[in-house]
């Protein structure tokens, strides 16, 4: 018995008996687990990673839709967002909801989408280079677009092209949007998983 139940016990004898004292005792226990409990854990839901449901086919085959995954929102408070890396945002056209995509393009650099690929250009490539992008198999970047990304800002791109709203539709995502970066696949069990980031040729 801790030293705080030690002195709640007399009074609580005294005010309401024996096996009162016992359920009041109980209650107070119950009270002191739960607050240690919050105290531990709303800094980590609220500030450290937080919870997420895919919507959609966007991501797919690497994501499929009601996946439960774990993200990251430490990361980036500490360092900018990296090549490859799978983020969760505010959809920039509607805030309150949320989409789930890869990072393809960085500030400063300028990303142009054509016959079915992704080229990047910037101060090591000023001529730009194609993109090579491991996990998309052999799926194809459709549309025509190119857009020079300010110093905030990065191109965003669903692994399911056809199939993905992203950049090429609403532009570029500024670094204030990003809610933080994909860590853990926890559902379904049999696809459990962490991330690795994927190499360029860059």
């Amino acid at each position: 018995m801790s030293k705080t139940f030690q002195k709640l016990e007399p009074f609580f004898l005294k005010k309401f008996g024996p096996v009162g004292a016992s359920v009041a005792l109980f209650f107070v226990e119950v009270i002191q687990i739960i607050l240690i409990s919050s105290a531990i854990i709303i800094p980590i839901r609220y500030f450290l990673v937080q919870p997420f449901y895919v919507k959609g086919a966007s991501m797919e085959p690497n994501f499929y839709d009601s996946e439960y995954l774990i993200i990251d929102e430490l990361s980036y408070r500490l360092r900018t967002p990296e090549r490859g890396e799978i983020v969760v945002f505010r959809y920039p056209r509607n805030p309150s909801e949320f989409f789930i995509k890869r990072v393809i393009g960085l500030p400063g650099e300028t990303v142009e989408v054509s016959g079915g690929h992704v080229t990047i250009y910037n101060e090591d490539h000023p001529n730009g280079v194609l993109l090579t992008e491991a996990y998309l198999g052999d799926v194809s970047t459709d549309g025509m677009k190119k857009s020079t990304l300010g110093a905030q800002e990065y191109w965003v791109m669903g692994d399911n092209r056809p199939e993905s709203m992203d950049s090429r539709s609403f532009g570029p995502v500024k670094r204030e949007q990003f809610i933080g970066r994909v860590w853990v696949r926890g559902l379904p069990l049999n696809r459990a998983s962490t991330f690795p980031d994927p190499t360029f040729n860059l």
